[in-house]
């Protein structure tokens, strides 16, 4: 194996095309990520959190003139605002959106789930109905960009599994009188959501957990800052959380039938993100590989984000990887878990196929992760750091709890008392065993 490193070119090279181990454990020290040190974060955010618990409202307001330096008008973003914002939305942009939000509506109505009754004895069934959580609370990130998509990824599916009281909060902006962006207000009035906070960071999260200015909520969803995800690990457990978003990934497969220039231009839309966002291309082709560094040499220069992309990409968490043929990348892609895979290789379908651990799959030269951020349909808030491999991302599902309604006749109960009262003793539950008996001798005396 050959490392070359960042001082020798833009994006570091790993060469494995003589590697011998493939295991998992080797892989992943071979493509760390970046660091974020939610540990740390929770140094600063659990003591605002404890201020949010005492005080309420008063401190959300006054903890985000401290951090942010924005002073709130009033958390709840009035109805006149909302309006406003959507009159004045770009038609090109409202266009968009609307197209967006049918594409992802038609592929989460496909996620509902039915009752199912089984019945495992004559007398006794047991069913399996799923039932949305009450109240949701959906983060919406305001940091680096305007983030309408991850409204439409956060709302749609909640509202599909019939959730029916839910709240967005967004960071408040100097440039629109401490409100979040007219975008994502005129966003979310596309959608009907009316319950709309001026919030960002951990501070957001704590409000939503105590009912801070708001009413509390079951479960907090979208991504955010470390400390975002901070506040989420603090709190999980008085709320319910979709995960703990740590920084963009993208993963191409590619081989020598691959463009380098769509290559090159994948990694840097997700490289813009985040100075530790990963961008990570595994191929067959060392030509390939000439072909995209050469690329991305040429088209950072030339990008808006450029200082942030060049960091992105020199970073310990992107590389270019070199491996003797298909399977050994795959065994590189299933060990990674990248929260975005692309599939960019001829026969590209069933070389899919064998993809088992990524938060998404974008197969074929055109369906660029870029699509899938915006209308494929598909939704965008995917588990990262690896998370992939037993985790994913937002749907209908998680808003659902699955919850078993159990019915047994006399004549079943009985059937099986003598077998629960067995198991009982067994584990040294007798008490288990004597709500079985109990019935018997309830009817006896009756």
């Amino acid at each position: 194996m050959q490392v070359s490193t960042p001082a020798d070119r833009l994006i570091r090279r790993i060469d494995l095309t003589g590697n011998q181990d493939f295991s998992r454990a080797n892989l992943r020290n071979l493509l760390p990520r970046a660091e974020m040190d939610i540990e740390a974060a929770l140094v600063t955010v659990k003591p605002l959190l404890e201020r949010i618990k005492k005080e309420g409202e008063k401190a959300v307001i006054a903890i985000t003139a401290e951090i942010d330096g924005v002073e709130i008008p009033q958390l709840r973003v009035p109805a006149k605002v909302i309006q406003k914002a959507l009159d004045e939305l770009d038609p090109k942009i409202k266009a968009a959106l609307l197209e967006a939000i049918k594409r992802i509506e038609k592929v989460h109505r496909d996620q509902t789930r039915s009752e199912k009754q089984t019945d495992v004895v004559p007398g006794g069934y047991v069913v399996e109905r799923w039932i949305p959580v009450d109240r949701v609370g959906l983060y919406v990130p305001g940091g680096k960009g305007v983030y309408t998509s991850s409204v439409m990824m956060n709302v749609i599916p909640a509202k599909i599994a019939g959730v029916k009281s839910f709240a967005v909060t967004s960071p408040p902006q100097k440039d629109f009188g401490g409100y979040p962006h007219p975008t994502i207000l005129a966003t979310c009035a596309l959608l009907g959501v009316d319950e709309i906070y001026s919030v960002g960071g951990a501070q957001a999260i704590g409000m939503f957990a105590y009912g801070a200015g708001c009413e509390t909520v079951d479960i907090v969803t979208g991504p955010g800052n470390i400390y975002v995800a901070a506040a989420k690990r603090a709190l999980r457990g008085v709320i319910g959380i979709d995960s703990e978003a740590g920084p963009t990934e993208i993963m191409v497969l590619a081989d020598e039938s691959a463009e380098a220039e769509n290559v090159a231009a994948d990694l840097i839309s997700q490289a813009e993100h985040d100075t530790i966002a990963a961008a990570v291309l595994v191929t067959t082709s060392e030509k390939l590989a000439n072909d995209v560094e050469t690329a991305l040499e040429s088209r950072v220069n030339k990008t808006k984000h450029s200082a942030r992309i060049s960091t992105a990409l020199s970073g310990i968490q992107s590389a270019i990887v070199i491996v003797k043929n298909l399977e050994d990348g795959l065994a590189v892609v299933n060990a990674y878990g990248a929260e975005h895979l692309e599939i960019q290789t001829n026969d590209a379908v069933n070389v899919a196929k064998s993809v088992r651990n990524a938060g998404a799959v974008f197969i074929g030269p055109y369906t660029p992760v870029s699509l899938g951020d915006y209308s494929a349909g598909s939704n965008h808030v995917l588990p990262t750091g690896g998370c992939a491999c037993h985790s994913s991302g937002l749907s209908v599902q998680t808003f659902l709890r699955g919850i078993h309604f159990v019915e047994y006749n006399e004549k079943a109960f009985t059937e099986i008392a003598e077998n629960v009262i067995t198991l009982a003793n067994s584990e040294d539950l007798p008490a288990h065993g004597e709500a079985m008996s109990a019935r018997f001798l309830a009817k006896g005396n009756s």
